[in-house]
């Protein structure tokens, strides 16, 4: 009985001791009906688990521990729905590379397979998700974040095949968001991070953190931010 902003969901179990963090959310519709689910790390101060809750109204909740050989490392995003009749996330397993994977368990996850490398100068240490991939009328967007020098986390975007999202059409070569003077400072320093954004009116909305410190909103015509792709 309270406003849905002011619902949290702590951290109960041993392996989540230490915190819950860096939640992709996405509206999941398939042949049995739509839901939310939200990926997520639990820390218990020393290893990293990836789970995911499950929800349809914002007040029951399921979690699930996210099972297979593929499941490693952090920052799994799952896409909206069923590709060819499986469920398709972006991860990264090996701490550098954006992958992607499929599998007809949503909990269980076996192999992967690289979707993209460190290119620019701007993301040479490591590449990322920035959430799940929203859906166009050009292809799958999926937004990205790059670790450059200086430890610089940068947000960019790419896309991909909406039928064969394992295939990448282009690109960003630079990125649309780096953190400016106001946003370097921080607990976490010189750092602008998303966990998704919506496409609303042609128009990509962006909330994103600076440097732990605080939040805001970017927006960004998805025309243009498609066109500057390479």
């Amino acid at each position: 009985d309270i406003p849905l902003s002011e619902r949290v969901i702590f951290p109960i179990t041993e392996e989540e001791r230490n915190g819950i963090e860096d939640v992709r959310l996405v509206h999941f519709s398939d042949e049995h009906g739509s839901r939310y689910y939200g990926t997520f790390t639990a820390y218990d101060g020393k290893n990293i688990r990836s789970k995911m809750f499950e929800t349809e109204d914002f007040i029951n909740f399921k979690i699930h521990t996210l099972n297979g050989e593929a499941v490693q490392d952090k920052g799994m995003a799952l896409f909206p729905g069923k590709i060819n009749g499986k469920y398709a996330m972006i991860s990264r397993q090996d701490g550098d590379n954006i992958r992607i994977m499929y599998s007809d368990n949503i909990k269980e996850w076996r192999q992967s397979a690289i979707l993209c490398e460190p290119e620019m100068s701007w993301e040479y240490i490591k590449i990322g998700n920035c959430g799940s991939p929203l859906e166009t009328e050009h292809g799958w967007l999926l937004l990205t974040h790059g670790v450059g020098p200086m430890r610089k986390y940068e947000i960019g975007a790419c896309l991909l095949d909406l039928h064969q999202p394992h295939k990448v059409i282009k690109r960003l070569k630079l990125p649309f968001l780096s953190p400016n003077e106001e946003e370097r400072e921080g607990y976490v320093p010189n750092v602008v991070y998303s966990g998704g954004g919506i496409i609303h009116n042609e128009m990509l909305v962006l909330p994103y953190a600076m440097s732990d410190s605080a939040s805001g909103f970017v927006t960004v015509s998805l025309n243009e931010l498609i066109e500057a792709m390479e």
